[in-house]
């Protein structure tokens, strides 16, 4: 699947536990003489005049309810537009046919795009009777920008967690007046800013979902865009030209692959565990008298700095590390380095972050991605991180309750890396107590190949809401997740329906709890899950 727009970006931001973008909803209010004298459409209409400002936590304001029409995606629906208090706006859907559950999708990039989002983020939970909500995350935005931060505490504090909590609050009461009793669960699904409203939700507002599936979600925020100024700054030279192009990235993840590929016992093009691929870009290394597929001395530089992720001056680690050995070829050409159609997108959003969202005063548009300093500007964000982090490995609280939390993350991913997320759970396993105690309610699960919430050459889809169900409603922890890669790759506008259509699949993967990995058998088809056991 080629990306060749920021489109494609914000879609994929906004990725949710399918692994690619849900169906649009329809979107025509069903005639005035269609179920008009029904009970549950009379209740539709009545929520357009209904007094909601006694929520507590939550006051909300209805500004439109209307039925829509299904199709053969979705069930009908009672489609409710309104608010909390101050900013936060809302759009949730209320099926005809409900399976007596709750839902709250999460947001993509930036956030503030209700109604660009809604069907990425709701369509598949609406397809199977969920009630589902989204929120904007308290403000009006591409997804990419960071304007509607200048001086607006406001903005930050929902963007940063209330807005998900708040959007939980009134949409379980609007849920209960419209079909006259509360929910029988509640559950929470999301990919990337989505994965962070996840965590931001187990850890400040534990009582407020049963389960929670947060894919791919950026830990600590501020540190992952510095790694965006990184990884920018380090495969460009001091005049801003590219070090590495078309032909770098394929050499490397073409090296790194055929050294890593076997570790899992299959050849098939993916490295099935990236994190023990000791693959060092030097081994590309141009000889005397060679020239063509090799790196000078100024690549090997620039790709060894983008693994190792940002460092001061003195050679001090600031994060986790950088992407992995397979991830080149593709996605750091769009992160890092930018095409012909645009910029890099850690570029935009680096900048766009640190404009507004990351520093306290804001240094405002002035700011660019050069004048990040290493050495000292990481000290700074302190502030906001108190408002955005969601690193809090204590987790006993949402244990407590019941609760479940599956976390997914790709092992190709840029946007959010790997190692981030490997470090919070075990970060997670330290505070509470150790592995068994920790995965009794929190699973991490990585997909060898696959890139940001979903794409790339891996087992990207997964029916993830169906794992979740069976361990908080049956008590059925997921032991293993079935990951498929589909056949066709380009159709960007619709989810599979579950269980997939063999006919529709290239082939399947298992997926077992970190730190558990998958590897082939040494017999039976390659393609098939069933050849793979766990180690």
């Amino acid at each position: 699947m080629r990306r060749n727009s920021l489109t494609w970006l914000l879609s994929v931001c906004s990725l949710l536990f399918v692994g690619r973008p849900i169906a649009i909803l329809a979107a025509e209010p069903l005639s005035q003489g269609f179920r008009a004298d029904s009970d549950l459409g009379k209740r539709c209409l009545a929520l357009g005049t209904a007094d909601l400002s006694g929520i507590v936590d939550a006051p909300a304001q209805v500004t439109s309810a209307i039925m829509v029409a299904g199709n053969s995606d979705v069930p009908a629906y009672c489609k409710v537009v309104g608010y909390v208090a101050s900013e936060v706006g809302l759009e949730i859907a209320l099926p005809m046919a409900w399976n007596g559950k709750f839902m709250e999708g999460g947001s993509g990039g930036h956030g503030g795009m209700l109604e660009k989002l809604f069907a990425w983020s709701c369509g598949a939970g609406v397809r199977r009777g969920y009630a589902c909500i989204i929120s904007d995350m308290g403000h009006t935005g591409s997804g990419t920008d960071g304007l509607w931060a200048e001086h607006n505490l406001q903005a930050k504090l929902d963007w940063g967690y209330r807005a998900t909590h708040v959007a939980a609050v009134a949409g379980k009461a609007i849920t209960a007046r419209f079909y006259g009793h509360p929910p029988s669960h509640s559950y929470y699904a999301g990919c990337s800013t989505g994965g962070r409203q996840g965590l931001q939700e187990v850890q400040r507002f534990p009582w407020d979902f049963d389960g929670v599936i947060a894919g791919a979600p950026p830990v600590n925020l501020s540190t992952l865009y510095m790694t965006f100024a990184w990884g920018v700054r380090s495969s460009h030279d001091a005049s801003g030209n590219p070090l590495l192009g078309d032909r770098e990235l394929k050499l490397l993840t073409s090296a790194a692959v055929k050294k890593c590929d076997i570790g899992d016992g299959a050849r098939d093009g993916i490295i099935g565990d990236p994190l023990d691929c000791s693959f060092d870009p030097a081994d590309l290394a141009c000889r005397a008298g060679t020239s063509g597929d090799c790196l000078t001395p100024q690549q090997i530089q620039a790709a060894r700095k983008v693994y190792a992720g940002p460092m001061t001056s003195a050679g001090e680690k600031l994060s986790p590390g950088g992407p992995l050995p397979g991830s080149e070829d593709g996605p750091w050409r769009d992160y890092y380095l930018g095409t012909v159609a645009h910029g890099p997108y850690a570029e935009l959003f680096a900048e766009s972050g640190f404009r507004y969202l990351f520093f306290w005063p804001a240094p405002g548009e002035t700011w660019k991605i050069k004048d990040f300093d290493f050495d000292r500007d990481y000290r700074r964000m302190g502030l906001m991180e108190a408002l955005v982090d969601a690193s809090n490995p204590d987790l006993r609280k949402f244990k407590a309750t019941g609760g479940r939390l599956l976390v997914y993350q790709g092992l190709n991913d840029l946007s959010v890396l790997p190692r981030s997320t490997i470090d919070y759970y075990e970060t997670v396993e330290r505070t509470m107590g150790g592995r068994e105690a920790t995965q009794s309610f929190f699973r991490l699960f990585l997909l060898p190949g696959v890139e940001h919430c979903g794409s790339g050459p891996g087992a990207d889809v997964v029916d993830y809401l169906s794992y979740l169900e069976d361990w908080v409603e049956r008590d059925r922890p997921p032991a293993e997740l079935l990951a498929a890669h589909l056949k066709d790759r380009g159709d960007l506008m619709h989810a599979p329906q579950f269980p997939l259509d063999p006919q529709t699949v290239a082939f399947t993967r298992p997926v077992y709890p970190y730190p558990t990995r998958a590897v082939y058998k040494g017999r039976g088809d390659p393609n098939s899950a069933s050849s793979f056991a766990p180690r």
